[in-house]
């Protein structure tokens, strides 16, 4: 698959979050893999996707001209294992959970979470990630059923099946994901308790869940919520993540319309997440 590599040097020293934003709207545009190092940002699309966003990204250019300069470039095949590689390093999420490579040595934690990212989001890398896997490891999901909405990587869904959730539907709407997820399901001997579905929020439909993992975009959530209150169990917990704090409130007011409660807010590095119980 041929990609083109959008480079971005901020002319003033950027913050972490100034770049998790960039790549937070680069990643609506169809981008699915980024780099950050220092003031820079390398994010890459495919060719097919470039085709669909192209006037957004030129759009999104123009916008940030001011405070960077870009450059939009044609790339050869790209190893993504060799990028990946390069670049990914373990992620300790807290002292008994890890997230790694296959390729880095095993720690001697309870969650050894096995993660080969290829182009897919979610390594632990990312605040919103680590968010995620905290309030799981903070919570008993021991016999729940869990829905893994967004599921990426699908490092969620495995982390949920290791702390003894009964079963796990892991859903992503892009089908690279949804192989990548399966891919890494296996590798951690889960298979048997998560299953990888490709599909929106319409496959959940008639299911039920006790528990309800979404990390997302706050448009999405906002959009998909109704769904989620839908196929939650009375007393079931919805964790969201993928937004800043400016969208808490907006996705507070849907959730508590459609009979949820909020039980936690929790944030790094600018992006948050919060716990709401059905009510």
């Amino acid at each position: 698959m041929r990609y083109k590599e959008l480079k971005i040097n901020f002319r003033t020293p950027s913050t972490e979050e100034r770049c998790d934003i960039a790549v937070a709207e680069l990643a609506e545009m169809g981008f699915d893999s980024f780099s950050p190092e220092g003031d820079a940002l390398s994010a890459y699309i495919s060719f097919a996707e470039y085709d669909k966003y192209s006037d957004r990204i030129e759009a999104f250019r123009r916008e940030i001209a001011p405070e960077a300069d870009t450059e939009l470039c044609d790339m050869d095949d790209i190893d993504w294992n060799s990028v990946w590689e390069a670049d990914f390093s373990p992620i300790e999420v807290s002292d008994d959970c890890v997230v790694r490579a296959p390729f880095h040595s095993a720690p001697d934690v309870a969650y050894d979470l096995v993660i080969m990212p290829k182009m897919s989001f979610g390594t632990g890398h990312h605040a919103t990630t680590c968010l995620m896997l905290r309030h799981i490891l903070e919570i008993d999901v021991e016999g729940l059923d869990v829905l893994d909405m967004g599921s990426g990587t699908g490092v969620l869904a495995i982390l949920a099946a290791k702390r003894g959730a009964r079963h796990v539907d892991a859903v992503d709407i892009d089908e690279w994901a949804a192989e990548n997820a399966k891919e890494n399901v296996a590798d951690n001997g889960v298979a048997g308790i998560v299953d990888v579905a490709l599909g929106d929020a319409a496959f959940i439909g008639g299911r039920r869940y006790d528990l309800i993992l979404a990390n997302i975009n706050r448009n999405i959530l906002l959009a998909d919520m109704p769904a989620y209150a839908a196929s939650l169990a009375p007393g079931g917990r919805l964790i969201v993540s993928g937004f800043l704090g400016v969208d808490c409130d907006i996705l507070a007011d849907k959730a508590l319309s459609l009979g949820f409660r909020e039980s936690k807010r929790t944030d790094s590095d600018g992006w948050y997440s919060i716990l709401f119980e059905r009510v």
